[in-house]
């Protein structure tokens, strides 16, 4: 029993401990110099007072003041609306006091959103409709608590008026065929813009490019014109290879007679293997000219 009793009177004191050494670090010159001292008079006068609530309402006001952020979190405090000097908060245990503190936990994990398809007029003045996706996280708590009221709905409209702002100035060949040129720019451009509200933009991914339909199919008729186009010019090269490969033939042939009696057993023997009952036997032009004569 009274091991107990020890056991007790230890826990109370080293809590009683735990308090009063939270407490008058409220009140030592680091402490000072890391909360704002603009608070004046009346402002510390709130703080004390505070600080003896807490004290008469021991143990059950420990549960108040005692204040835990995850890994990926950073509370930012704030003591009679102003923001502590020493900056964010966490991750782990911190201390608050009753009355007079307030927090704001803030995420400091990857967002990521998509940006709504834009109707947007190229530089050629054609309209097409783009949409994407923006990977960006809280690189400041503090920045991003204090300097804008909510950093994630504007970072949301920043990327929509930057996405029509840079697709303007581009034209449509360049849009479907330089994404990742397109997408490095953006991500600069928000980066840039973000940095005084303590975000980092990490990546912007341009999605899908939708033409008109009057478009994609003037797109394909012009495609498929130019590949009857390209065709065709191959055919006549073909032909014109061909006719120069006869002609070289002939030259070789009128130098041997007995070659073109060779190049017609040869097409007799190629029409005996396809249609055997048919047979053809050539005609000189000089025996039918002498027919004619006559």
């Amino acid at each position: 029993m009274k091991h107990n009793k020890r056991l007790a009177a230890t826990k109370n004191q080293n809590l009683l401990d735990f308090i009063l050494v939270h407490c008058l670090s409220f009140f030592s010159p680091p402490a000072l110099e890391n909360s704002d001292s603009d608070i004046g008079l009346c402002g510390w006068l709130l703080v004390a007072l505070s600080i003896l609530l807490m004290l008469v309402t021991l143990p059950i006001s420990i549960w108040m003041c005692i204040k835990i952020v995850k890994e990926y979190e950073r509370a930012i405090i704030f003591r009679l609306g102003r923001i502590l000097r020493g900056g964010a908060k966490g991750p782990g245990l911190f201390f608050i006091l009753p009355c007079t503190d307030s927090f704001i936990n803030v995420d400091m994990r990857t967002i990521t959103f998509d940006i709504p398809p834009q109707e947007v007029l190229t530089k050629d003045s054609v309209t097409v409709s783009v949409d994407g996706v923006v990977y960006y996280r809280v690189q400041n708590a503090t920045l991003a608590v204090a300097n804008i009221t909510n950093a994630d709905a504007a970072t949301r409209l920043l990327a929509q008026t930057t996405l029509r702002n840079v697709l303007g100035t581009k034209n449509l060949s360049e849009i479907l065929s330089d994404r990742e040129e397109i997408a490095h720019s953006m991500q600069s451009t928000l980066d840039d813009a973000t940095d005084d509200w303590g975000i980092k933009v990490e990546r912007v991914e341009i999605k899908d490019v939708k033409l008109p339909i009057q478009l994609q199919r003037a797109m394909a008729a012009e495609a498929e014109a130019t590949r009857e186009a390209r065709a065709k010019v191959i055919a006549a090269e073909g032909e014109m290879n061909a006719s120069r490969a006869l002609k070289e033939a002939s030259l070789v042939i009128s130098e041997s007679p007995s070659a073109l009696q060779l190049r017609y057993l040869q097409t007799l023997n190629t029409i005996a293997a396809e249609k055997n009952s048919t047979i053809i036997f050539p005609l000189p032009m000089e025996m039918m000219q002498g027919f004619m004569k006559n």
